[in-house]
């Protein structure tokens, strides 16, 4: 006990988010000098001070986007993950278990529809609005079935199901909504661009912050209702707001992302284990994880069958499963 609150402590510091940031940073400079298209340490120092076109063009349009856009998913997806545990006190719950991610996907899938230049411009507001809508109805139908840890889940595998209905009645109507939503579907970074990023990093940004300005509010929430409401909680209000957020962060993700999964799920249980349940410093410790699993899992995708890469997506979804399986374990008994 004494260890773990050792731990705790130190993780809840600013020289634990120190040793978090280095991490992130070994990993993102690991996956800036690895890849298909190998480059001497000489090259890789050249390329990032501009010399040589070949190589600086690799580095910066097509790594460093790619880069970028795994730590926005894996800070967007944690945050999110940890604010939907938090208000539904169920450590089972994430954007893609409970109806969030396939929401936004419904949506994306039905403005493929439109032309081209539409789809591009209402993308991430259909996302947000699916993601919106869908975590409100889970939310929605557990309390009609009692409000217990496992009808959060199962009302969430009952909004998955259906949505995900919908998607395939969808995409098999037009042959070519079906190939662009299979890309969607896998999730992945190829082909990110800078512009894609920025309206989703302004969001997932602005999003932790309220979170962090919000949590001492949160850690109440997680105290019980009664507790927090005596304590001046307006707890509908919180839990609203607290829906919109893991809404933005979880849809920013999914507009240039497309459906990445699991990393809602583990990233806020690594987190909690090593900051405890400090939900500000949970936050915090979250963000610096899930960029790092984010690229981690990208990176491995991108060399371990080279010149051929694996989807971010399915690499997430072989480690994800175990680990989801492993919790159900862990917790049986509790829902």
């Amino acid at each position: 006990m004494r260890n773990r609150k050792l731990l705790n402590d130190f993780f809840c510091s600013y020289r634990g988010y120190l040793c978090l940031f280095l991490l992130l940073l070994c990993v993102f400079i690991a996956s800036l000098s690895l890849g298909s298209a190998k480059m001497s340490f000489v090259e890789f120092f050249n390329a990032l001070a501009f010399k040589g076109r070949e190589n600086t063009t690799i580095l910066y349009n097509v790594r460093l986007p790619r880069i970028l856009s795994g730590i926005l998913c894996g800070i967007g997806l944690s945050v999110s993950g940890v604010l939907l545990q938090s208000i539904t006190d169920n450590a089972l719950a994430s954007p893609s278990i409970i109806g969030v991610s396939s929401g936004g996907g419904l949506l994306v899938a039905i403005s493929l529809l439109l032309p081209t230049s539409m789809h591009l411009l209402f993308t991430p507001i259909f996302a947000f609005l699916g993601s919106f809508i869908a975590t409100l109805s889970v939310i929605f139908i557990s309390r009609l079935a009692g409000n217990t840890k496992s009808s959060v889940i199962l009302s969430g595998v009952a909004i998955n199901a259906l949505l995900n209905a919908f998607i395939s009645l969808i995409t098999l109507l037009d042959s070519d909504i079906l190939i662009s939503y299979n890309a969607f579907s896998i999730g992945s970074f190829v082909g990110v661009q800078y512009k894609n990023l920025i309206a989703p990093a302004a969001l997932i940004g602005a999003s932790l912050i309220i979170c962090i300005i919000i949590s001492k509010r949160i850690e109440l929430l997680c105290l019980g209702e009664s507790t927090a409401s005596a304590l001046g909680v307006n707890i509908k209000s919180l839990r609203i707001v607290c829906i919109i957020l893991a809404s933005v962060t979880a849809s920013s993700v999914i507009s240039f992302a497309g459906l990445i999964g699991f990393i809602g799920l583990i990233v806020p249980h690594i987190a909690r284990l090593l900051c405890g349940h400090n939900i500000r410093s949970l936050f915090v410790c979250s963000a610096f994880l899930g960029g790092t699993v984010s690229l981690l899992a990208d990176l491995v995708g991108r060399i371990a069958f080279m010149p051929s890469e694996l989807p971010v997506g399915i690499t997430l979804a072989f480690v994800g499963v175990p680990f989801f399986i492993a919790l159900l374990f862990k917790k049986r008994g509790q829902y």
